[in-house]
C-alpha cells in the first residue's frame, strides 16, 4: 500500500540548516517539501496558506521565535523542533512537539523523528485529535516577556514593559499600551497564568494592571476602591483585588 504523502515546510534562519533538512528528507519520497522559510513572519504566512502536515521549526530566530510562530498558526501542523540549544526541550514537548532535534543531528536520528511523525499523523488522521491535542499554545505555563497579537495579516509584538493594563472582553483581552489598545483572542485567566506576579496583579475579575503604573488608590463614596494609573485610567478594584494590593504596597 502506498504511503500517504506528508506535506512539509522547513523554517530556519540558517541556510545550511535548511539544506540539511532538504537533503535528509530526500530519502523519504512520502515527504513533500512545499516551502522553506528563513524567518518567523514568512513561516506564519506560508504555513497558514499551505497548511502542511509537518513543520520543521527552528526556535531562536529574529523577530518571531519558534514558539511565537506556533501561537499564530491555526490549525497547527505536527512539529519537529530543530535547534542548537537544549534548554527549550521541556517547553517544546509542552506544546506537543513530536520531536526535538539538536544540531548537528545524524540521518539515523532524523529517521527516528520521521517515524514519530508518521505515528502521530496516523493517529490524528483516524481519530481527529489534532485540535484537542495541539490546540492553543497560549495555555503553556511558561512566563511571557512579550505578547504576539495577530490582526488579519498584521502581526504585532507587544513587550510586557509597554503594558499599562489588560482588560477582559468576553473571549478576548484588550492589551492597553500608552499608544493604543490591542485585541487578542485569549481569556484573561489564561494570560494571567503566564504573567510575572511580581509585575502584574489582577485587581478585578476584568482587569490586570502593571504594578509600576499604579499611582494611588482612591476610595469612592460607596466605600469601593479605584486604581488610578499613570496613563490616567481609573479602574475598579474588587475586594479581593484590594486585599492583594494591600499586601503588596502596604496601604493602610
Amino acid at each position: 500500500m502506498t504511503e500517504q504523502i506528508i506535506n512539509a515546510v522547513v523554517v530556519d534562519d540558517e541556510d545550511l540548516a535548511r539544506a540539511v533538512v532538504k537533503e535528509y528528507t530526500a530519502a523519504y519520497p512520502e515527504i513533500k517539501l512545499l516551502a522553506e522559510c528563513a524567518n518567523g513572519f514568512d513561516a506564519v504566512k506560508t504555513v497558514n496558506e499551505l497548511k502542511p502536515d509537518l513543520l520543521f521549526l527552528d526556535i531562536q530566530m529574529p523577530k518571531l521565535d519558534g514558539f511565537e510562530v506556533l501561537e499564530l498558526l491555526d490549525p497547527q501542523p505536527v512539529v519537529i523542533f530543530i535547534t542548537a540549544y537544549d534548554q527549550h526541550a521541556l517547553r517544546a514537548f509542552e506544546v506537543h512537539a513530536v520531536d526535538y532535534l539538536l544540531k548537528p543531528f545524524s540521518q539515523e536520528r532524523f529517521k527516528e523523528a520521521v517515524s514519530r511523525v508518521k505515528a502521530r499523523l496516523g493517529r490524528e488522521r483516524t481519530s481527529k485529535i489534532r485540535a484537542a491535542e495541539l490546540g492553543n499554545t497560549a495555555k503553556s505555563d511558561w512566563p511571557l516577556d512579550r505578547i504576539v497579537v495577530k490582526d488579519g495579516s498584521k502581526v504585532s509584538l507587544i513587550p510586557l514593559a509597554d503594558l499599562d493594563y489588560i482588560q477582559a472582553q468576553d473571549d478576548y483581552v484588550l492589551l492597553k499600551t500608552p499608544e493604543k489598545g490591542h485585541l487578542k483572542q485569549q481569556t484573561l485567566t489564561s494570560l494571567e497564568q503566564r504573567l510575572d506576579p511580581g509585575r502584574f496583579l489582577r485587581i478585578h475579575r476584568s482587569f490586570i494592571i502593571q504594578l509600576d503604573r499604579l499611582i494611588r488608590l482612591e476610595q469612592t463614596e460607596t466605600e469601593s476602591w479605584i486604581a488610578v494609573l499613570k496613563c490616567g485610567a481609573r479602574l475598579p478594584v474588587s475586594k479581593s483585588g484590594y486585599a492583594r494590593l494591600k499586601d503588596i504596597i502596604g496601604k493602610d
